[in-house]
Formats: C-alpha cells, structure tokens, sequence
C-alpha cells in the first residue's frame, strides 16, 4: 500500500482553481527527413508500449475515507490514452503562440479521478530561423514527482537513438505492489500506522534537527568575512515587487535557450558553479525589467532556490526537495558586486545544507492532515488574495529560480529528435514568478511561468536574459572560449528583435 508523503500530499491539499501544482514542460521535436504521418499517432503508440515503464502512467489516487489521511497510489489496467495524448487544434503555429498555447493548457486543473498525466502534441511549429517542428507541452502533478524524479521518467520514455529501443514486455496480470480496490479497514488502519511511525521519527530527530538549525542561524547572522564580518538579522524579508501578488487564473510563459559551454565557461572565469552564472543571468535580466516598470528595490531581490534531498540513486517518482532563499544582488549595478553578493550567499547555502540536508522532513503525520494543513492553506490564501494583504505583506521571496541538470546528449522520442526542453513549474500567491533551468544537450534551456496580471510583458524578461547572457560573457568569458553557438544564437536574436 504505497501513501503519499506529506510533502506530495500537499501539493494536493494546497490546489485551487488560481494555484494549479502541477509541472510540466514544452518540447521542440525534430522529425525525421522521411516521417510521414501525424506525431500524435507515433507518439500514442510509442507510449501505449511502455505505460509498464514509469508507475506514473497506470496509477491514480485513491482517497482515505473522510479524508482521515493522506492519499494512497491505486492501479489502473486500463488507461485512456485518447484523454491523456491529444492533439492541438490549428495548422502551424509560431514559438510565441505554441508558447501562449502551452500558458492556457497550464491554468487547467488536472482530473483527479484519472492517472495524473498528459500530453499535448503540436504538429508544426515555425521555429524563428523559418524551419519547422513539432512540439509536446506535457504535464504532471506535482505530487506525483519532482525534477530529478521527472529525469528519471524522461528516460524511462525517452531513446538515446531515432530508432525507438526494445522494451521488455509488461508482466501479465494487474500491476503489482498497488491495490486496485480500498478497504475501508486496511486504509484507516494504514492512516493510524502511518502516523505513529511519523511521530516517532521525529521525536528521534529533535535532537540532531536542533544542533543543525543552531548551526545554520549562527551561519546566517553574520555578513561578509573576516574582520568584516558583521551580525544581521538571520530572517530576511524580500521588498515588495510587481510578482509579488496574489496570482489569478491566467499565465503567461516564455522560454529562452542559451549555450552550456559558455555559461560553463563564464563560471570557470570567475571560480563560481554554473548554477551561481544562472542565476546572476536572472537576477541582472530582473534588474533591467524592474528598471524598465518602476525603481529598483534598495534591498536585494530574493530567489526561493528548491534544494534536492534526494540520494544518490533514488529513482523513485515523487518530490524529495526542500527550499532555501539565495540574495540576488539586484541592488548593485555592478555587474562584478551583484555576482559576488550571489556567489556568497549561494556558498553559505551550500554549508547549511550539509546540516540540514540529512534531517530536513518530506514527511509528516498523516492522521487529519487533509482537514489540517488544507483547510488552514486555503484559508490563508483566500485572506491574502481578497483584503489586499498582497500588496502590503512582505514575502520570504521574491520568485522561484529552480536548475535542473539534464541528459547532455541529444535524445528521441517516438523517432523525433528533442530540440529544446524548457520547464513550466508552479506559481503561488505572493511569488508569482517561476523561472526554472534545465540543461539539456549542450543547452540552457529556460522556462518562464508567471501570472498573467503580475508580468504581462513576459517577453521583455526573456530578451532581457538574452541580453544579460551577451553581457555577461563579454564580462567574464575568455574570447577563445566564446562558441560559435553563441555567436549564432546572438545573431538569430538581433535579427528577431529587429
């Protein structure tokens, strides 16, 4: 009998109409020289085959009675791939409209009576160098997975060659490990267990969880080094922005693709990681678009930075992740300064981590938590969103900046080669920005999601980054290391905006 976690279930019990929890992802796809047909059709075959593969595909939820506990995974032999894989209506659509496409199809809660997956399948996209594609915007409930877990169901479907790999062939008979059918019994006693085992681990980890908090707020009231250090605040509140809003019903997405090599390059320059370069890539393009709607913060943006705790090896499909805050430095105009405050707050994350890594929770009693932690989230939100609480109460954060590592060689499903694979995450109120990064094939491929009302240029932000990247590697990349990508990728652009 295989429960959610508390942190899975939440994402259930945290849902609303304007806060959808689920994760998604739009893909550009090349097809083959010779394909003939529709993608929609190869890709439904493709995955009628290895449904088996991913448990994801063939299982549903399967409720407590009275919602006495968190939710358990049930099995289902017979999936309706007609409601799972569809097609989208109209002939060729441009990158910006696929994108509009895909920021609708992501305002749509998913059906909780079925597995909760679903792919939409583009049949012809007219790239900005004239060239056509197909694309797939693809979503998954966040309960379900997290971005590691999402690579690892990427290569369950997923092929290192255009030629689709065999597969071994599903086991007969139901799916094991997973009751089709709840007895009522098995499920209140399985809520009663599940509980008592909860409390008692975490009674077992007061202890260590004290020596770590203790160690990390001590690491945290201090700035600078040295004789420079100086005592501050160990809690900081982010100033008050444009994304930082209660959010409606309505998205807007856009997605940049930028070299790795570079990025790479710019981060061996300066002895940072290529996650310090990603995120000064966002906090100088966010810079530039708070200049251009209004005055810079005096205080730095903050970026809520999703943290894995999963282990090495762990390919199992749900969220094993945490949240830590990285200073932007967005106050600083320059460039080197901004890079520095990044590089220092990101580096003291890195310490508190190995504290906190090991006994940070995913898990918390079961027993009412539906009525629980629902019913006080959805009371809250409503409070934020109608007496004007988001316009006057501070946030932790200002928007959620996630990079997810990828497969770094080209891959293939159903026979058409992946392009692109730009994220699309989760926007709540408060934090109505979600830019997340995933590396793919020698790409960056970024994917932006936001509230419709709270960034209605979203455009803008994406040039901006595009902008920030040339800036950045004029800045900080040796000449020989600047790749001819780059150099393409910066002429396509100017040509675009012109």
């Amino acid at each position: 009998m295989k429960t959610l976690s508390g942190l899975d279930a939440s994402f259930l019990y945290l849902e609303t109409p304007e806060m959808p929890m689920h994760v998604g992802s739009f893909c550009l796809y090349e097809l083959p020289a010779d394909f003939k047909g529709s993608l929609h059709k190869a890709l439904r075959a493709h995955i009628a085959q290895r449904l088996h593969l991913a448990s994801i595909f063939n299982r549903k939820l399967g409720f407590m009675p009275l919602d006495l506990g968190h939710p358990m995974w049930v099995a289902v032999d017979d999936v309706d791939l007609d409601f799972h894989i569809r097609r989208v209506k109209g002939k060729t659509l441009t990158v910006r409209q696929a994108e509009a496409v895909c920021a609708e199809l992501h305002t749509q809660l998913m059906d909780r009576e079925r597995p909760l997956w679903e792919f939409h399948v583009f049949e012809r996209i007219k790239r900005l160098d004239g060239s056509l594609c197909a694309g797939v915007y693809s979503k998954v409930h966040h309960a379900a997975l997290d971005g590691k877990a999402s690579t690892a169901l990427t290569q369950a479907i997923m092929d290192v060659r255009a030629t689709p790999r065999q597969v071994p062939k599903p086991a007969h008979g139901r799916n094991e490990g997973e009751p089709h059918e709840l007895n009522k019994g098995e499920l209140i006693g399985a809520v009663l267990s599940h509980s008592l085992a909860q409390y008692v681990k975490l009674i077992q980890a007061i202890p260590q969880a004290a020596r770590a908090l203790g160690r990390t707020v001590i690491q945290q009231s201090f700035s600078g080094s040295g004789e420079k250090k100086q005592p501050r605040s160990p809690l900081r509140l982010a100033p008050m922005t444009d994304f930082n809003v209660a959010v409606t019903r309505e998205r807007s997405f856009g997605t940049v693709s930028l070299p790795f090599a570079d990025c790479r390059a710019m981060a061996k320059a300066v002895g940072g990681s290529f996650n310090d370069i990603v995120l000064w890539i966002c906090a100088t393009a966010l810079r530039t678009y708070v200049e251009q709607h209004g005055d810079i913060p005096k205080k730095s943006l903050l970026a809520a930075m999703p943290i894995s705790l999963r282990a090495d090896g762990n390919q199992e499909l749900n969220t094993q992740a945490s949240m830590t805050v990285v200073e932007l430095g967005t106050q600083f105009s320059d460039p080197l300064k901004r890079l520095k405050t990044i590089m220092a707050s990101t580096g003291k994350v890195k310490t508190a981590m190995v504290d906190l890594k090991g006994v940070l929770p995913t898990d918390y009693p079961s027993l009412l938590a539906p009525w629980i932690v629902g019913g006080i989230a959805k009371a809250a939100f409503k409070a934020y969103s109608a007496t004007g609480l988001s316009h006057r109460l501070p946030m932790l954060a200002n928007l959620v900046i996630s990079n997810v590592p990828g497969p770094q060689v080209p891959v293939y499903m159903a026979g058409a080669k992946m392009l692109t694979n730009h994220p699309m995450s989760i926007v709540i109120h408060g934090v109505a920005l979600n830019i997340t990064i995933q590396t793919y094939a020698g790409s960056v491929d970024f994917g932006l999601i936001a509230d419709k009302k709270a960034l209605p240029q979203m455009h803008e932000l994406t040039h901006a980054l595009q902008d920030a990247f040339e800036a950045g590697r004029e800045l900080l990349a040796p000449p020989d290391k600047v790749t001819k990508a780059t150099k393409a990728k910066r002429s396509a652009s100017r040509s675009t905006s012109a």
